[in-house]
């Protein structure tokens, strides 16, 4: 039997001294052979005790490794990860999920199989024990009304425009660059638009399972869509399209319920149309609901405009900021002659990248 590739699970964190003890339990216990594999952390300047839980573990297992990330954003800290990475592919981890014990062996199974460039798992919600209101979102994100409905890819098996998280070949970073640094959310789907461009496959696959634990409150909710809507605006502006047309949608439903109340006076439909939105929105919160009782149903009916309209403002606002003000630039690339080595950490270029060679191999090959 072939000797399994060398992985590099890349975790960032930030003020996670909560999770950050499971999570690494959770890593080191994959089914995946133990020497096979290493977990670089970049902390981006904790302050409640995250430090210290990484370093207690680091000091029991030497496969885990503590990188310091000053910009502090996750697409930062990946590209440090990814610089010091060792690992013929890199499989991306966030402390607040529970991944399934044989996360990581899926993973490279599927992208073996498959041939792709990156392989996920359908982005699945779980509420933590006691939160009423993580159980409703949980409910809300599973219906198809869910901003994303994410409950059609848990059983989806196929080549899609994004995954969440994501298993990369390594010479993705060789070809199309690093995360774009200055990308607060949305990096992960910016990333893989950019590997489709250049040929490459994204694959979703229901055998690799992991689930993550949502916000807690109405609050945490609104500003959390409000960034996604202001980074998949970015995302947009950067390249003149998204990945699908998905994104724009609770936009397209906000501007069309503004126009209808803008319009009222002139036509007789806006309060038949907007009671048929809130009827619809009703009936799916007592289906996707109902199990949670009427608390849960009636949370989960307030969730869906709430989605809806804090995604468009951040997308509208996005627009407008990105458009008078781009942030980014030319995606660095991770130099070729440091990648695929499963020996000791590879020496640090000055300045991070060099200019990328002539002859590449072509992604998806």
């Amino acid at each position: 039997m072939s000797t399994p590739p060398f992985v590099t699970i890349a975790i960032p964190c930030l003020d996670e001294a909560r999770f950050i003890g499971p999570c690494l339990r959770s890593v080191l216990e994959q089914d995946y052979p133990p020497d096979r594999f290493e977990v670089l952390v970049a902390d981006g300047g904790s302050t409640d005790g995250t430090v210290d839980a990484i370093t207690r573990v680091a000091a029991s297992d030497r496969r885990v490794t503590l990188l310091a990330n000053p910009d502090r954003i996750q697409a930062a800290a990946m590209n440090v990860m990814i610089r010091r990475a060792r690992g013929e592919i890199v499989v991306r981890m966030d402390v607040h999920c529970e991944y399934a014990p044989d996360y990581v062996r899926k993973s490279v199974e599927v992208l073996e199989r498959t041939g792709a460039d990156n392989v996920g798992g359908a982005q699945r919600a779980r509420a933590m024990a006691g939160s009423p209101f993580q159980a409703a979102l949980c409910a809300a994100l599973a219906s198809p009304l869910g901003v994303g409905g994410s409950h059609r890819s848990e059983l989806h098996e196929g080549y899609v425009d994004t995954v969440f998280l994501g298993a990369f070949r390594r010479r993705v970073f060789e070809q199309v660059g690093l995360y774009d640094p200055n990308a607060v959310t949305n990096e992960d789907a910016e990333l893989n638009q950019r590997i489709q461009a250049a040929g490459g496959k994204v694959y979703l696959s229901r055998e690799v399972v992991v689930h993550y634990y949502p916000r807690a409150s109405f609050r945490a909710l609104a500003k959390q869509y409000f960034r996604y809507g202001l980074g998949r605006a970015r995302t947009l502006v950067k390249h003149g399209r998204l990945g699908s047309i998905r994104p724009v949608l609770p936009t397209a439903l906000v501007a069309g319920g503004l126009a209808l109340l803008a319009t009222a006076r002139l036509q007789p439909l806006t309060p038949y149309l907007l009671g048929a939105f809130a009827a619809m929105t009703a009936i799916e919160a007592v289906r996707v609901g109902r199990r949670g009782g009427p608390r849960t149903v009636l949370t989960v009916w307030a969730i869906f405009p709430l989605l809806y309209l804090s995604h468009a403002s951040g997308l509208v606002s996005g627009l407008v900021r990105y458009r008078r003000r781009p942030d980014w630039s030319e995606p660095q690339r991770l130099p070729p002659e440091v990648a695929g080595s499963a020996g000791p950490a590879p020496e640090q270029h000055p300045g991070g990248d060099v200019p990328q060679p002539g002859a590449e191999r072509p992604l998806a090959q």
